[in-house]
């Protein structure tokens, strides 16, 4: 109720225990508070929040235009609500090197378990659109060393994103993903791999955790979970995919409503009035209210 019942720092913890194990973490994207409750209530391990979705959400292209402050609050709330560990999408850090370390400490404040951190040349674009282009070493190094300086909470995960791949191919992503671990990334998120085999090359690279990326029309099949622990990925992200099934459905209500007047035959789909109250917890609150306004004014004094 309110909040979740784990401090950040014993889901940051929890977080670390569940990568050390090698059991995968399978963490859907979620595109609000409520939307986070329900990934924990079906018994996933984790919630990712997506900068496309947060950009998306306020009607923003996916380029670099969201601000820290707009990302920290809106993770914040969606780490709010839920016990599970958050890992969160923080762009190119938001600026140079000390706009980074103001990045992790902003972020940490907002209770988030970890923070991804690109190698995009700012500003940046989806990792999955032709075009992009990656800093050089020297400064996606710094970004990272800035980021582990900067963080107060050890368990604070800080991992490194590089586009490298798209741009000058697999080897250099090899290459930059073994020198991102040395400058201290607790963990590499390698995007936009072509295949299985491209995982197990970066698996095969680094002796940090891997986080698989399986976003719906982008540049990877989307294996299955299996596939990917098959491989020695650790962590797999569903990063829009909640919000494209939303949005999927809420047009084709629109649509309903344009063509028959009414949504009865789309009621069947929707979420129950029960179902939400379970998830928002009504039951919990009106038994809080309860004993908060139980009281007697029979020996109330005029």
């Amino acid at each position: 109720m309110l909040h979740s019942t784990l401090t950040a720092s014993a889901k940051r913890r929890a977080f670390r225990e569940r990568l050390a194990s090698g059991d995968l973490v399978r963490m859907p994207g979620a595109f609000n508070p409520l939307s986070a409750k329900l990934i924990e209530d079906k018994g996933f391990e984790g919630v990712y929040i997506s900068g496309a979705v947060l950009a998306a959400d306020l009607g923003l292209p996916d380029i670099g235009l969201t601000t820290l402050t707009e990302v920290a609050q809106r993770g914040g709330q969606i780490a709010r609500v839920t016990e599970l560990p958050t890992l969160i999408d923080a762009d190119t850090g938001f600026g140079e090197p000390m706009n980074v370390a103001r990045t992790v400490q902003v972020l940490e404040d907002a209770g988030l378990g970890g923070m991804h951190l690109e190698d995009q040349v700012n500003p940046k674009r989806c990792g999955h659109l032709d075009g992009k282009a990656v800093v050089d070493e020297a400064t996606a190094l710094k970004r990272i060393r800035a980021a582990v300086e900067a963080r107060r909470d050890p368990d604070f995960l800080v991992m490194a994103r590089t586009d490298i791949r798209g741009v000058d191919g697999l080897e250099a992503a090899k290459d930059r993903a073994k020198k991102l671990v040395d400058a201290g990334a607790d963990a590499i998120f390698p995007e936009a791999m072509a295949d299985l085999a491209e995982f197990e090359a970066i698996r095969a690279s680094v002796d940090v955790p891997i986080l698989a990326n399986m976003t719906e029309f982008g540049k990877s099949e989307l294996f299955s979970t299996q596939q990917l622990a098959d491989v020695g990925v650790n962590i797999v992200i569903f990063p829009v995919s909640l919000l494209r099934l939303a949005m999927g459905a809420a047009e084709r209500g629109l649509e309903t409503i344009l063509t028959e007047g009414s949504l009865n035959s789309r009621v069947p789909e929707m979420q129950t009035r029960a179902r939400l109250y379970e998830l928002v917890d009504y039951a919990g609150y009106s038994e809080f209210d309860a004993g908060v306004y139980t009281f007697d004014l029979k020996n109330n004094r005029s």
